[in-house]
């Protein structure tokens, strides 16, 4: 899986927090390593010209399947961590659920079983 993150001019700390969320996404999502191409975290200080404001920070993890649409999912908090956290949540629950969704697929019949199939054997000969 290869992670890329990108922050914009308004985001301190940018190697420390790569090392950090690099780690973090490589631990959250490392059951699904084998359906990953690629992650993108995007982190943005939404609010970095007004000086303020509940709510600025805002993070956007795309996560690419193999054979698949990109997944992503976005979180605004107040705080860079807050707002990583809350988008990696989601894009966890929206990868399984897209996982799992397939893997339920696989297990079910498209087709209805044969005519006649369905009808016990002891019933087929009744007399009325």
């Amino acid at each position: 899986m290869q992670i890329n993150i990108n922050t914009d001019r308004n985001i301190d700390g940018r190697e420390a927090l790569t090392r950090h969320i690099s780690s973090e996404i490589e631990q959250s999502l490392s059951r699904f390593n084998e359906q990953i191409t690629r992650v993108e975290v995007h982190l943005s200080d939404e609010n970095s010209d007004k000086k303020g404001g509940k709510d600025g920070m805002k993070c956007v993890i795309e996560a690419r399947l193999a054979g698949r649409q990109p997944l992503a999912a976005t979180h605004q908090a107040t705080t860079l961590e807050q707002a990583f956290s809350g988008a990696a949540d989601k894009v966890t629950r929206l990868i399984e659920s897209v996982i799992g969704r397939t893997g339920n697929q696989r297990g079910h019949r498209a087709d209805p079983p044969p005519s006649g199939l369905d009808i016990p054997e002891d019933e087929e000969n009744v007399d009325l």
